[in-house]
């Protein structure tokens, strides 16, 4: 039996519930939950695999985390990729695939061509890695400042205490551009399918 972790998988899943995992097993030895032999004699491709399991459950499970966060973060501007995409190619005013449903517009280009698709597909994996990994930052953040008040070692916690804050932010801001970005590529994409308006006149618009 072959087990194997797509790209959308590993970024979008895997790699922030990763994060989390650290955090938590940040939390454990902080707290002397386990005995520092406790995993001594496990197998280390049997740890492999359990941190891979693990990691990927937890970034599934914890993804509303990710969507509560970018709502939480204030937008500075609201970006219409529709209408920036008209006055980048004024040719696509008038065209009716520019209006509608983006996942219909990624299975047109699926079907077109798979190998374009790719790049859609990574941009939007990297964003929601980014999303997703923003939450265990979050929890870093207020690990610090525990340990500024609680620990020995305030210089620490406070610079780690920023440096987790800004991450945050960060991540969703460049999260939101990657998204973006993601949409504007699958625009451009579509503007060169032949027939796609045609076909789009088929489909009800988003």
């Amino acid at each position: 039996m072959t087990f194997a972790i797509g790209i959308f998988d590993l970024f979008t899943y895997a790699i922030p519930g990763s994060l989390y995992l650290a955090f938590f097993a940040h939390v454990i030895t902080r707290l002397h939950l386990l005995g520092g032999g406790a995993m001594t004699g496990t197998p280390a491709w049997l740890l492999v695999v359990l941190v891979v399991v693990l990691s990927y459950l937890l970034g599934y499970l914890a993804y509303p985390a990710g969507e509560l966060a970018n709502r939480i973060v204030p937008r500075r501007r609201k970006r219409n990729a529709s209408q920036e995409f008209r006055t980048r190619v004024p040719a696509a005013e008038g065209r009716d695939f520019v209006d509608m449903d983006r996942s219909v517009l990624l299975s047109a280009i699926e079907l077109h061509d798979k190998d374009v698709a790719i790049e859609v597909k990574r941009l939007r994996a990297t964003g929601l890695m980014l999303r997703n990994s923003a939450p265990p930052l979050a929890l870093g953040f207020v690990a610090a400042v525990v340990e500024l008040f609680a620990g020995r070692n305030h210089a620490l916690a406070a610079g780690c205490a920023v440096l987790l804050l800004g991450g945050f932010v960060a991540f969703i801001v460049q999260a939101r551009r990657l998204a973006h970005w993601a949409v504007m590529k699958t625009l451009e994409l579509c503007y060169w399918i032949p027939d796609i308006d045609d076909r789009c006149r088929q489909v009800p618009k988003s």
